[in-house]
């Protein structure tokens, strides 16, 4: 391995996403990461786009640059190799609750009598405290429960040929498990910052994070309150929602109110927006007054809330706001997307055409900045994906290991601790190690 976290090495507990997230990140900056899996293996090996029962896109996908060891640890022999491994390790990650880590003896109080400078990372659902503490919790419950389902606001439910299920409430949004990634790149943060700490004083710890402590992190600008700038839709969640919810009115309903207390809606804001061209759909996305200027020039249109003194909250500037969206739709869908965007580029004026994520895999700009590699897998085959984030000018990481099959690195790892073929044959006899 290469990269800045070369001769750092992870032993991976993690399971399903968002600790096998910040073992791949980990990878990418040059860790060694030893992902240790049960008999059977991480339940998301048969998550998402199944290839076999032990292989899947899923699985593929968040677990690139890890050695697999298969161990039993509810028994006492597979506790004591992987007790063997994390005396040789700096960092240890887990997603498990409380009480399976005392069982299985890969606690923090456990493992820091082992290596007292272990830097134990530590994912959990709802924290270890509070009402939800020790509940299960997953990237779903974590987009219904803080309001990030309930901010997008689309009800339209899921559409297989005629069949229509899951109208008129929330829908999850799909595209990408967002509290997930969210919590996986927070621990390679608070990772990183562990190793520079311990590097100055020698000192080890447990570090905590949820999915719930992310999920709020990441909608820091709805979230926040601020005394002298008050938040209508806060009123009405503190005042109007507990009434509306007792006199039953449907999620829908409530919804229609919540909307009406929001501000002016980012459809009639015409400068950060989606549009229909005459062909293909683009997006514009001005976010300071003198790139709005320029969007309003290359639109040739005259927008009063640039004049002083402008007061958007009343009725008049609400109507023209609304108006004036209606009139630049309807304008651009005179120009092709091609048109539009070599005005708005001419202009320095932000905008890029809409297109689907799977198209990015040959896209030039991903091949030109590198983003997009290639490895083969025994099953799976050509595998092409996003690659490491960054470019290091002295210590580049280089993505060198497919995702890897079950087991496939047992020997290897526990050879490397010091076991004997011998000994290893017994372990994989015995059932407290899988040889692959």
């Amino acid at each position: 391995m290469t990269g800045p976290l070369e001769g750092i090495r992870v032993i991976e507990f993690s399971q399903i996403i968002a600790g096998p997230v910040s073992g791949l990140l980990l990878s990418d900056l040059g860790a060694d990461i030893i992902k240790v899996e049960p008999p059977w293996g991480d339940p998301w090996r048969a998550g998402i786009a199944p290839i076999t029962d032990s292989e899947s896109k899923g699985f593929i996908t968040v677990n690139r640059g890890k050695r697999s060891v298969c161990l039993d640890l509810n028994s006492e022999e597979g506790q004591a190799i992987v007790h063997r491994l994390v005396s040789k390790a700096d960092v240890v990650t887990v997603n498990n609750r409380a009480d399976v880590l005392d069982a299985l003896k890969i606690d923090y109080d456990t493992l820091k009598k082992i290596k007292p400078d272990l830097i134990y990372s530590e994912i959990t659902a709802f924290g270890r405290q509070g009402p939800f503490a020790g509940n299960p919790g997953y990237d779903l419950l974590m987009q219904g429960l803080t309001g990030i389902m309930a901010a997008e606001g689309n009800m339209d439910g899921y559409q297989y040929g005629d069949q229509k299920l899951n109208e008129g409430v929330p829908r999850y949004l799909s595209v990408m498990p967002m509290v997930d990634y969210a919590t996986g790149y927070s621990v390679v943060q608070s990772v990183c910052a562990a190793l520079f700490h311990r590097e100055r004083t020698g000192e080890g710890q447990k570090i905590e994070t949820s999915l719930f402590a992310n999920a709020l992190t990441i909608q820091g600008l709805s979230l926040t309150q601020v005394e002298n700038a008050p938040s209508p839709t806060f009123d009405f969640v503190q005042n109007e929602l507990p009434l509306l919810r007792e006199a039953g009115l449907t999620y829908r309903e409530i919804d229609a109110i919540y909307r009406e207390r929001r501000p002016t809606p980012f459809g009639a804001f015409i400068y950060y927006r989606s549009y229909q061209t005459a062909d293909q759909v683009i997006t514009l996305g001005c976010l300071s007054e003198p790139l709005r200027k320029r969007a309003a020039d290359c639109l040739g249109v005259t927008d009063i809330r640039f004049d002083e003194g402008y007061d958007p909250t009343t009725e008049e500037s609400i109507e023209f706001a609304f108006t004036l969206a209606r009139k630049v739709e309807g304008m651009i869908k005179e120009k092709t997307a091609e048109e539009w965007l070599s005005i708005f580029n001419a202009a320095g004026v932000p905008a890029a055409p809409l297109l689907y994520i799977e198209e990015m895999i040959d896209h030039p700009q991903s091949h030109a900045t590198g983003m997009i590699i290639e490895q083969q897998h025994p099953v799976g085959g050509r595998v092409r994906y996003a690659g490491p984030l960054s470019k290091w000018s002295k210590t580049q990481p280089e993505p060198v290991r497919i995702s890897p099959s079950r087991g496939e690195h047992t020997r290897e790892v526990l050879s490397e601790a010091g076991y004997s073929e011998v000994e290893i044959e017994a372990f994989h006899k015995g059932g407290s190690a899988k040889t692959g």
